[in-house]
């Protein structure tokens, strides 16, 4: 009797088939990459000796993250003081609020105001107050997630390389296409490009020691490709921009959009939705007349790959525009009535987009190219193989 050789069925039905390594993390390998992502924070958290610290948060942030920046703080002889609003999706910096702010050096916030307040811009820009948001920083485990390790002074370096890639001293047109059939062109010229890439954010600093700055942590929602700051968040100021871009994805929709829906700019502001069914219809109703405020990367290679929820996705490459409506959106509220970011905002979102800046390409088919700069690679060898930690994106 012949041999009956093992079919591809067989394989599968074995229960001890494999090809890939376990995925059991043993305790040390834990214990290491938690200390990993403590070293991480404590550089971001870089709160000095007599500092006045304050926190800006609301009841949904898990009070063990207060309590482990507050003990930073502690260990540095530094105060804290916290003031807690019923949400995080305040546009403006409450008036109860502002002498806590006024009289503190570095402030940790939750809330939405903390970029686009000219309070809060004041304050940074007059006093030099550091500040750190932490809207994806709500849950203290996230220190052992592969994001909160990755290190800080290269997602710094990614940022710096994807500066570099923007012309400078010459108009350009920056411009996005995908396979769905978008085509959006935004006309910069060389003073816009300067505005943009001359915030502390575009420099590649990601810890809060210098005087003035904002960073997020945990360090994966880096600066916008563009937005308000390309024009110095003059009042009016806007750019010519003209085209159509059908996003994948969008905060507060449970499943990527089935069917294509476009979004239509014309001059920062959106002046159409195309698309026919509920989604498009719940666009529609609050969106017409709303201003791209900011088109955003992400820069963290170990954020995951396709998360959008709360604000677009951190991973390097994926897009979000983010606009800002003069009415909130009934279905939003409906919807997520907890979500960190107001009811008037949208983050759209795209993962496969190709971005030009005149000649150069700047993501291609959703791959962010600054990954391949050879000082990227370089700084990556520091810590480990470069591929794994530049390319292997966390899914």
């Amino acid at each position: 009797m012949s041999h009956v050789p093992p079919t591809r069925d067989d394989i599968l039905a074995s229960s001890t088939a494999s090809a890939m390594p376990s995925e059991t993390v043993t305790e040390s390998t834990r214990l290491r990459n938690r200390f990993q992502a403590i070293a991480n924070m404590n550089r971001v958290f870089a709160i000095r000796a007599d500092e006045k610290v304050a926190f800006l948060t609301d009841p949904r942030l898990d009070r063990r993250v207060v309590d482990a920046i507050s003990g930073i703080a502690r260990a540095n002889g530094a105060t804290v003081r916290e003031f807690m609003w019923h949400s995080t999706r305040n546009t403006e910096i409450p008036a109860e609020a502002r002498p806590l702010v006024e009289d503190s050096d570095f402030v940790v916030s939750t809330w939405f105001a903390s970029t686009g307040c000219p309070f809060a811009n004041t304050m940074r820009r007059e006093k030099g107050q550091r500040w750190v948001k932490i809207t994806f920083f709500r849950d203290l485990d996230l220190l052992d997630t592969p994001q909160a390790r990755f290190p800080v002074d290269l997602v710094g370096e990614i940022i710096r390389a994807t500066a570099r890639s923007y012309p400078r001293g010459a108009a350009f047109d920056m411009r996005f296409t995908d396979p769905r059939g978008s085509d959006l062109n935004i006309k910069f010229t060389p003073q816009m490009t300067e505005n943009l890439l001359g915030i502390t954010r575009w420099k590649g600093i990601n810890t809060a020691d210098a005087p003035g700055c904002y960073v997020h942590y945990l360090p994966t929602h880096g600066p916008n490709l563009y937005g308000a700051t390309a024009h110095r968040r003059e009042p009016g100021a806007h750019a010519e921009m003209e085209g159509i871009v059908y996003p994948q994805w969008a905060v507060g929709f449970p499943r990527p959009f089935e069917e294509k829906i476009g979004v239509e700019f014309k001059d920062d502001f959106i002046v159409k939705i195309h698309g026919n069914g509920r989604e498009a219809d719940a666009l529609r109703e609050y969106l017409i007349g709303a201003r791209l405020n900011e088109l955003g990367c992400g820069f963290n290679p170990k954020a995951p790959r396709f998360q959008v929820y709360p604000a677009g996705p951190n991973s390097p490459g994926g897009l979000h525009f983010g606009c800002n409506a003069v009415k909130e959106s009934e279905y939003l509220r409906r919807a997520i009535p907890n979500w960190e970011e107001p009811h008037i905002h949208m983050d759209f979102v795209t993962f496969d987009t190709t971005v030009k800046l005149g000649n150069t390409t700047l993501i291609d088919n959703g791959f962010l190219m600054s990954l391949r700069d050879e000082k990227v690679v370089a700084a990556a060898r520091r810590y480990g193989d470069p591929v794994e930690l530049l390319e292997s994106f966390a899914q």
